[in-house]
């Protein structure tokens, strides 16, 4: 409220509350509440790059999972690769509690729609996938022709990836 920061979420159920705030201009937010400290959350943008790197450098980290519709854990990623829907889980040396989510693009109003930036080449290569699978599907459904335009596709699609807005077709 007072210090300005953009409250994202405020969930509610019989064991917890989590509220979520976004500082100003923070690509970051910020969980607090009851009953969250037992997962600290690291949001990566290829959970299966982020948990072999780990693994590589001698952490215990379970295997990628996401959950199927009825809430039942399943094994590997999210089969449409689908944002905030992939996970993996360690523990730290004091015993703390990290679960990696893996988040492609985000949610509406969560991100400064004036700013998309990558925070990494990878993280930019990654981007760049995306939009090239996809604009293989868009040239698809306009008839297998070649777009000239490429550029200024992969351009709207990465920026409303990273905006949560609705991807062009």
């Amino acid at each position: 409220g007072s210090l300005g920061w953009r409250l994202d979420a405020d969930a509610v159920g019989d064991d917890y509350r989590v509220i979520q705030f976004t500082p100003p201009g923070s690509p970051c937010s910020i969980i607090f509440g009851k009953g969250v400290t037992r997962g600290l959350y690291l949001v990566v943008p290829d959970i299966e790059a982020a948990r072999a790197e780990l693994a590589g450098r001698g952490v215990d980290v379970s295997e990628v999972y996401h959950y199927s519709d009825r809430g039942c854990r399943v094994s590997g990623p999210h089969p449409d690769r689908r944002s905030y829907a992939s996970w993996a889980s360690f523990s730290d040396p004091a015993g703390n509690g990290w679960l990696l989510q893996e988040v492609t693009g985000r949610l509406p109003n969560r991100v400064d729609h004036d700013n998309t930036s990558y925070a990494s080449s990878a993280e930019l290569a990654a981007g760049l996938r995306r939009a090239s699978e996809a604009h293989g599907e868009h040239e698809k459904r306009t008839g297998g022709q070649r777009d000239e335009n490429w550029p200024d596709w992969y351009a709207e699609y990465m920026v409303a990836e990273q905006a949560g807005k609705p991807l062009p077709l």
